[in-house]
């Protein structure tokens, strides 16, 4: 059945890591199902899911937007029993189920300018021109990992300084306009890359010319990262963007339209106060 079920998502035109990331909540429900009882699985029950929903909360005590992403795979998996077993005739769970979602109240940006920066000339003083570039892509023009990943030559204007992202999220493209860093940035990377004979056409290719693989991305980071000591990702260096762009006078819809999010409060959210500043001002009461 989950092979079936893993067809039925490629025919839906998802992102293999989506497609992967359905698959792997079913897998979930799936063992929890097999191990407390004990029968073979024939069709979801929304009794059967609501006990899963709960197991979630008490037992395995994830917080909710991890639940909604599991739950978001059920969703996907009981779309698929409906359309294609008539043994599920019906819809038993749906995004009414979900978890509410606390948002935080300080901004989600965890590191300052002067860590991003640290970050970014470790990098350079490294000789690593790929990760450099793409540093400062996340830092200074707000860009998703898989997004930069995805990029081809032919998306970057370095006369006009516009990045075409063809595949944001939901599968929409944007213009991204890039700041002078970015510009140099990507200016020094082609160069590396021209004098290297590099032939590909992704502008970020791994060591055998195909798409860079984002754990190659993310150890990598990592290892910088411990030079700062913080905690510095290609998420992280994201959120500071959102949040570098708003202190710096960007209104929410051009920073919104910048990161392509999609929900407006998402972007809001980084006008609140970060956590250092919200403790100095209780340590002033």
């Amino acid at each position: 059945m989950l092979e079936s079920f893993y067809v039925y998502l490629q025919n839906k035109d998802l992102k293999e890591n989506t497609i992967k990331g359905y698959l792997q909540s079913v897998n979930g429900y799936l063992k929890w199902f097999d191990e407390s009882k004990d029968v073979p699985f024939q069709k979801l029950h929304r009794e059967n899911v609501l006990e899963y929903i709960s197991c979630l909360k008490t037992v395995k005590k994830l917080n909710p937007k991890t639940i909604n992403t599991k739950l978001s795979g059920l969703i996907k998996f009981n779309e698929f029993l409906v359309e294609e077993y008539h043994v599920q005739p019906n819809v038993v769970i749906g995004k009414k189920d979900f978890e509410r979602v606390q948002q935080p109240y300080a901004s989600l940006s965890t590191v300052e300018y002067d860590d991003v920066e640290k970050f970014r000339q470790i990098i350079l003083d490294d000789n690593h021109m790929r990760y450099y570039a793409l540093a400062t892509i996340f830092a200074y023009a707000g860009l998703r990992l898989s997004e930069a990943l995805d990029l081809h030559l032919n998306d970057v204007h370095l006369v006009t300084r516009e990045i075409v992202v063809r595949n944001g999220k939901g599968d929409k493209t944007r213009i991204v306009y890039m700041s002078e860093k970015v510009r140099i940035a990507l200016q020094s990377w082609l160069k590396e890359r021209k004098e290297k004979g590099i032939v590909c056409d992704y502008l970020f290719p791994s060591n055998r010319n195909q798409r860079l693989d984002r754990t190659v991305v993310n150890t990598a980071f990592q290892r910088y990262a411990k030079e700062v000591g913080k905690k510095i990702t290609p998420h992280v260096l994201r959120h500071f963007f959102c949040s570098n762009a708003i202190n710096k006078g960007m209104s929410i819809h051009e920073v919104a339209n910048q990161a392509g999010h999609s929900n407006i409060h998402t972007t809001l959210l980084y006008t609140n106060p970060t956590k250092t500043e919200m403790l100095d001002k209780m340590d002033q009461l």
